[in-house]
C-alpha cells in the first residue's frame, strides 16, 4: 500500500484532532490539514454540560491541546468555514466560503448536529447544547433565570438538569421514558438515578412526550406536553439527541444511514475514512453496523483509522465505554447495555450508591456499570472483551467477583 502524501480531515474536534495526533505519532510526515467549522481550536465536549455551563471551568479550559501543541503538530487548520460537499473519487472537499481542498486521503469526522423542537427557532430563551458557543448563550440564560426545563431524558438532559439544579434554579426535566436513561440503563441504575434527581430538587415529568413549546413576544413561556399541560419555564434546553452531520455529502456518491457508512476498517470508499460520531461501520464482534456517541470511542477509532491510513490497519472492534457525571454519582459503562438485560450486582451496594453490575442477555454477559466504583469497572472491562456474547465466558467473568477476588474490591 502507498502512504498518502497529503491527509485532510474534515473536522476538527476530538475525533479529527485525535486522528491528525495519531498519524503524526506513527511517524506520518506528509502534508496534513483540518478543516473545521467552528472558528475555535479544537475543544472537548464532554465539560460543555458540567464545569463550562456551571463556571466552574473558564472555556479556555476546555480547549484540548495549548496552541504550541497545536503548532508542533504541523498541521494547517483551517476553521470557521463548513465543508459543503465532498467528490470521493478525487477526494476533494468544498467549503462554504469557495476554498476547494484536495488530498490524497481524506478523513470525515463532522460529528453532529443536534435535533430542534418544532418552533424553537426565533424564540428566545431556547438552547440546544453541542458547542461552546451553546455553553455561553445557555449559561447567559440561566443566570438570569428561574424556572429551566430541560427536554430530553437521555444523558446530557439529564447532565444538563443536574448542572443548572446545582447552580439553585428550579428545575424540571421532562421526556418520553419513564426514568433518566431507562433506555441505556435498564430499570435498577435508571432508577436510582431518578431517585437522585427527586432527591436534589430536579421534577421529573417523565413517561409524556412533548410536543412543542409555548411563547410570548418572542420569548418562550413553557414546554407543551402531549397531555396538553404546559410545563412554565423562563429557559429551555433541548437536548432530545442528535443527528450525524452528513448533509454536506449529498450526491458525493458514498453510503449515508445514519452516519456515514464504513467497513470494519471505517472505510466508506478508496481513500475516505471516517471517524467519531459521524461513522456508521461494520463492528465485527457485534456483526453489525453500530455508531458510537462518546469521547472515548472518538480517541480510540482516530487511532484505528490512522493506522489504517498508513497500511497498519485492523478491524476496529472496541468494547464501547462512555461515563457520565450526575450530581455526585459517576456512573462508567463498558459493553453494550439494554432495558431488558438482566443486571446483577456482583459488587458493593446499591444501598450505599457504589456499586458494580453485570448486564446479561440470553444468558451471556454484554456490559458492566460502574456506580462510583470507576477502578472495579475498568478492571471488568479488560475482561469483557474476552467475554463479549459469549456465555461460557460470561461465566468466567462473573465467578472470581463472586468470590470475592481482587478484582471485585
Amino acid at each position: 500500500m502507498t502512504v498518502p502524501s497529503s491527509v485532510l480531515v474534515v473536522g476538527a474536534s476530538a475525533a479529527g484532532l485525535s486522528t491528525a495526533e495519531a498519524l503524526r505519532r506513527k511517524g506520518y510526515e506528509g502534508a496534513l490539514t483540518l478543516l473545521g467549522a467552528e472558528p475555535h481550536p479544537p475543544y472537548d465536549r464532554p465539560p460543555l454540560s458540567k464545569q463550562v455551563l456551571s463556571g466552574t471551568w473558564d472555556p479556555e479550559r476546555a480547549r484540548l491541546r495549548p496552541q504550541e501543541t497545536l503548532d508542533r503538530l504541523d498541521a494547517e487548520f483551517v476553521l470557521g468555514d463548513p465543508a459543503t460537499g465532498l467528490d470521493a473519487a478525487e477526494r476533494t472537499v468544498r467549503t462554504a466560503s469557495g476554498r476547494v481542498l484536495r488530498a490524497d486521503a481524506v478523513v470525515v469526522a463532522t460529528g453532529l448536529r443536534p435535533r430542534a423542537l418544532p418552533g424553537q427557532d426565533g424564540l428566545a430563551g431556547v438552547h440546544v447544547l453541542r458547542t461552546l458557543g451553546d455553553a455561553a448563550a445557555l449559561r447567559a440564560d440561566l443566570l438570569e433565570s428561574g424556572r429551566v426545563v430541560v427536554v430530553g431524558d437521555g444523558v446530557l438532559g439529564a447532565e444538563a438538569a443536574a448542572t443548572a439544579r446545582g447552580m439553585g434554579l428550579d428545575v424540571t426535566l421532562a421526556g418520553p421514558q419513564p426514568t433518566p436513561l431507562a433506555l441505556q440503563f435498564g430499570p435498577l441504575a435508571s432508577g436510582l438515578l431518578a431517585g437522585l434527581h427527586t432527591e436534589r430538587g430536579v421534577a421529573l415529568r417523565l413517561g409524556t412526550a412533548v410536543s412543542g413549546l409555548a411563547g410570548r413576544d418572542g420569548r418562550v413561556t413553557g414546554v407543551r406536553l402531549d397531555t396538553g399541560e404546559v410545563l412554565p419555564a423562563d429557559t429551555v434546553v433541548v437536548a432530545l439527541g442528535a443527528a450525524p452531520a452528513t448533509e454536506w455529502l449529498a450526491g458525493s456518491g458514498l453510503r449515508v444511514d445514519n452516519g456515514l457508512v464504513c467497513d470494519s476498517h471505517c472505510r466508506a470508499a478508496e481513500g475516505v475514512h471516517a471517524v467519531g460520531d459521524v461513522a456508521r461501520w461494520h463492528h465485527d464482534r457485534l456483526g453489525a453496523l453500530i455508531r458510537l456517541e462518546n469521547r472515548t470511542n472518538a480517541t480510540e477509532q482516530a487511532a484505528a483509522v490512522a493506522a489504517d491510513i498508513l497500511g497498519e490497519g485492523r478491524a476496529y472492534a472496541p468494547v464501547p465505554y462512555f461515563w457520565t457525571d450526575q450530581f455526585d454519582a459517576k456512573i462508567h459503562v463498558h459493553g453494550v447495555l439494554s432495558a431488558d438485560a438482566e443486571a446483577t450486582v456482583v459488587d458493593g451496594d446499591v444501598a450505599d450508591r457504589r456499586f458494580v453490575a453485570l448486564y446479561r442477555r440470553n444468558g451471556a454477559v454484554t456490559g458492566v456499570l460502574g456506580w462510583n466504583m470507576p477502578k472495579q469497572a475498568r478492571v471488568l472491562r479488560r475482561r469483557l472483551a474476552d467475554a463479549f456474547w459469549d456465555p461460557a465466558e460470561s461465566d468466567r467473568l462473573s465467578a472470581p467477583l463472586a468470590a470475592g477476588s481482587p478484582a471485585g474490591r
